[in-house]
């Protein structure tokens, strides 16, 4: 007999339950320290933050700010690596911010948890409305920041939480280096990675605000245009810029990361200025 109806009634449909994964939690460091974020949307941190960090270097105690912090991966890289530093992660986005929080609960960071902090504000503030969120004057030895490198008028992204992790709005490198200049101590170091093409925005922040800017590009493998751009200088500094030798990723041919790229990643080397008491590597002055 034709027809879907037996004794037991008719078939139902099986129902399925799909369980969607919003977030990821992966290690850095080997293990040393685990980042909370967003999986599939946002900005995810990776090797930027880990060479961003890795550019703070010095003895005793120190005080680092990182600037736009996302999940807080520079930070904590930084307080990973450094047992004496403290960092304080300043992020605007309520959505990161919330990574950021969950990040620093995370049990596998229970080690470096007590010399983090969050403070969820806009970097770019002025005056007394800056002093108020909690970014106060000469309380800083150092700031990392990993800006947004697009500008506002490239193609975004639908992502609306990596849009706003990417675009810049308005003169983004005056307005985070002015911050900078404010929060650091005299003497202070700022750190940051960005693409080449903002070089002369950012030596034109530094103004007079910071001296002895160094910049180092970082490129695929020999032969091949730089991706990054790494800067450092020392607020009232007079000492005059320098270009330092680029630094490469990979071999000719490989996609395995050479050595001391690999240390940096990985927070077994720093990556500290150029000084009398260190072997400099060429620097070509300007």
């Amino acid at each position: 007999m034709r027809g879907s109806a037996t004794s037991s009634g008719p078939r139902r449909k099986r129902r399925v339950h799909r369980v969607t994964v919003t977030d990821t939690v992966d290690a850095f460091h080997f293990g040393a320290f685990y980042i909370v974020q967003p999986k599939g949307r946002g900005h995810r941190a990776g090797m930027d933050a880990m060479l961003l960090a890795a550019m703070v270097a010095g003895p005793g105690p120190m005080r680092v700010a990182d600037l736009g912090a996302g999940a807080g991966a520079a930070g904590m890289a930084v307080a990973s690596r450094i047992d004496d530093a403290a960092a304080v992660l300043f992020e605007r986005s309520p959505d990161m911010a919330d990574y950021a929080r969950r990040s620093m609960a995370h049990p596998d960071n229970a080690r470096i948890a007590p010399r983090l902090s969050l403070v969820e504000t806009d970097v770019t503030l002025r005056g007394k409305a800056r002093l108020a969120a909690g970014l106060a004057d000469e309380t800083f030895d150092h700031v990392v920041m990993n800006p947004p490198f697009n500008d506002a008028g490239d193609r975004r992204t639908p992502d609306g939480l990596k849009a706003e992790a990417h675009a810049m709005a308005g003169d983004l490198f005056e307005d985070w280096i002015r911050t900078a200049g404010a929060i650091l101590k005299p003497g202070g170091q700022l750190s940051l990675i960005a693409r080449p093409e903002s070089v002369a925005s950012i030596i034109t922040a530094c103004g007079k605000r910071f001296g002895g800017l160094e910049i180092t590009l970082l490129h695929p493998r020999e032969g091949e245009s730089a991706i990054r751009l790494l800067a450092s200088a020392v607020k009232g500094s007079r000492a005059r810029p320098v270009f330092r030798a680029p630094l490469f990723m990979h071999g000719e041919g490989s996609h395995r990361f050479l050595p001391f790229i690999d240390d940096l990643n990985n927070g077994r080397a720093a990556y500290p200025r150029l000084g009398k008491t260190r072997k400099a590597r060429p620097a070509i002055a300007f």
